[in-house]
């Protein structure tokens, strides 16, 4: 099944995990996706294609650049850490969903105790 490049599947599923919000802070064009205040995903929603910028185990990143054209450095991003995916239908709806969920647990595995325990409440 390939992705079909509507934004709302995609914001839908960042937004559900535990403790996701949004925000606007570069602007109306990006949506970034937070967890407890760290920045987990950013979506060039009024792009055509869609996008998103997602954060990546290094080794990861490299990986995947090299497998699959519609992934590239993190645009305006460190581009060690981040990728980001063109949604034109090269990337499977499964492969993006695994990349939003491994940079969400980066994300959370850096967090404090204490920020940690306010996605349990």
């Amino acid at each position: 099944m390939e992705l079909d490049a509507r934004l709302d599947p995609l914001r839908e599923y960042c937004l559900d995990r535990r403790g996701a919000t949004e925000e606007f802070p570069f602007g109306p064009d990006a949506m970034v996706l937070k967890v407890v205040g760290k920045m987990f995903g950013l979506i060039a929603w009024e792009a055509n294609p869609l996008s998103i910028s997602l954060k990546c185990d290094p080794e990861r990143a490299v990986e995947l650049r090299e497998q699959h054209p519609a992934i590239v450095p993190g645009y305006h991003l460190n581009k060690k850490h981040w990728n980001t995916i063109t949604l034109d239908g090269g990337i499977s709806l499964e492969l993006v969903h695994e990349l939003v969920d491994h940079s969400y647990d980066l994300v959370c595995s850096g967090l404090s105790r204490k920020e940690r325990s306010q996605l349990e409440d």
